[in-house]
């Protein structure tokens, strides 16, 4: 099975039944050495599926005679071809005359050397050679006209060949081939279909019918997959809810400055606010000041997110700079979805609990933000956020360590290691590093902090409430969970449809 003839597939069947009925197991490679692979093992298949034979695939090594060795074979080994010619000229033969008398210079050469080797010849006094011995026993033409037929030998033999070049192996798919319960010299006709006809004549009662394949594939459906980052998110969203989180509104992708920036305590000459940084609009270039849908005074807030920026206030001293309104109104891809919590703990100041005072928050938000950054290995322009915020009473800094902790074992994400960070709205602030195999080094998860006295109090809410907050890249932890080193394979043009389609359902660690 080795060449690539072939043979149609009924006849082949037939042959494969006819020479069942003579040997029973047979092999295919011995009874159809010229047939190729393919066709046997179509016809095979064919006839398995009636019951008819049964078969079992054998994988084994078969050693294949060399250009060379095919010579050896036919007309015998160098070194017995010299000896031949020397015992036939009783005299001797000198190098020359040997050369004739064998036709080839290459097997003079080498086969004298072998046979000076096993002393089956010698010089002679006037410079001849000559035959020492009466007979001899070409051993290495007796092997390779025994590998010939049998395409195997010991295995020193064998590895000795294969030194001398003379041999190759080569791996040989053979069947084993045995009756089937329904064995038969002919293939019946099986039915495939009950008809009405066969009903009304009777004849399904002798008919054969083809029985159900149970492990038959179904058809490709081509069906739709759904991207890696969704099932990561889904993960996320199942987290964040067994936390107690309330899911954020984040269908808002342009914001005003004011919310993604001022209402954070962002002066407006921070380098993050410059165009290599951030997408601003152009048409329309500014929007609206802040409004309130619940009634709050915005008025009030407005003032005070510009005296904080300005003079000072709350017990800060300010950035103590012309704040400009003009530049809050700006409108740009928003950067972060921290925008959308700034809005939140602005409502949240507005309601009161049983003690008069805003209540406990947790809030979480997953979705788009936009950075007019350098496209890399680990960096996109677009990319998702994953935030959450905690607002309550008495929070602390070791409280949000610990809250990171439990909160990324959550998602099987473990050794956290933290880096004191700046960040102009939260102080302190935390980068959140983890391990990443596919990289070989440690990777930016998140970053995190507690927000600053100056954003939350502008707000309304009470001096004595804490709100943590931290965000991280949805990408990042996907990538580390499916072990890719370049997010442009995750996200953007670059991305392998077959990845999408036969990429596992995540399953976080969750502890």
């Amino acid at each position: 099975m080795t060449t690539s003839s072939s043979a149609p597939s009924g006849d082949l069947t037939s042959q494969i039944l006819q020479a069942l009925s003579e040997k029973s197991p047979l092999l295919s490679s011995e009874a159809f050495p010229a047939v190729a692979f393919q066709d046997i093992k179509a016809a095979l298949d064919r006839l398995a599926s009636r019951s008819m034979i049964t078969y079992e695939t054998i994988d084994k090594e078969e050693a294949i005679l060399e250009p060379e060795a095919e010579q050896i074979a036919e007309h015998g080994s160098h070194e017995a071809r010299v000896f031949e010619a020397l015992r036939n000229a009783v005299e001797g033969l000198s190098i020359q005359d040997l050369e004739k008398a064998i036709g080839d210079k290459t097997v003079t050469k080498v086969g004298q050397g072998k046979a000076f080797k096993e002393k089956w010849i010698k010089k002679s006094a006037d410079g001849k050679l000559v035959a020492t011995a009466e007979s001899i026993e070409d051993v290495t033409r007796a092997q390779l006209q025994k590998i010939k037929e049998t395409r195997t030998h010991e295995p020193k033999i064998l590895t000795d060949l294969r030194k001398r070049k003379l041999i190759k192996m080569q791996k040989v798919i053979s069947f084993k081939i045995e009756k089937g319960p329904k064995f038969a010299l002919e293939i019946q006709k099986e039915e495939t279909d009950l008809t009405a006809d066969m009903i009304a004549s009777g004849s399904w009662k002798t008919a054969n019918f083809k029985p159900y394949n149970f492990k038959a594939l179904g058809a490709d459906q081509n069906a739709g997959a759904l991207h890696p980052l969704n099932k990561v998110r889904h993960e996320f969203r199942q987290i964040f809810f067994e936390m107690g989180f309330e899911e954020m509104p984040t269908n808002k992708f342009v914001e005003t400055g004011f919310w993604n920036f001022d209402a954070l305590f962002v002066p407006q000459q921070h380098p993050a606010r410059d165009l290599q940084d951030t997408f601003y609009i152009s048409d329309p270039k500014v929007g609206d000041a802040p409004r309130s849908e619940e009634g709050q005074n915005t008025d009030e807030y407005w003032e005070n997110i510009k005296q904080v920026h300005q003079n000072g206030k709350f017990g800060s001293i300010g950035y103590r700079y012309p704040w400009s309104a003009e530049e809050t109104k700006r409108l740009v891809l928003r950067t972060h979805t921290t925008a959308i919590s700034t809005a939140m703990l602005y409502k949240l100041a507005a309601q009161k609990g049983p003690d008069g005072r805003p209540p406990p928050a947790r809030y979480f938000s997953i979705d788009r933000v936009f950075r007019n950054e350098t496209v890399d290995a680990t960096h996109l322009a677009e990319f998702h956020q994953v935030e959450g915020v905690i607002a309550d009473y008495g929070l602390t800094l070791g409280g949000l360590m610990e809250f990171m902790e439990v909160f990324f074992a959550k998602m099987g994400i473990t050794n956290l290691k933290f880096k004191p960070a700046y960040n102009p709205y939260t102080e302190p602030s935390m980068e959140i590093f983890s391990y990443h195999e596919g990289l070989g080094k440690l990777v930016e998860i998140g970053n995190s902090g507690m927000f600053r006295p100056e954003m939350l109090e502008p707000m309304g809410l009470p001096k004595d409430m804490r709100v943590f907050g931290w965000g991280l890249s949805l990408e990042r932890p996907t990538m580390i969970k499916y072990k890719i080193s370049n997010i442009r394979e995750l996200l953007g043009h670059k991305v392998d449809l077959n990845f999408i389609e036969r990429n596992p359902a995540v399953r976080l660690e969750k502890e």
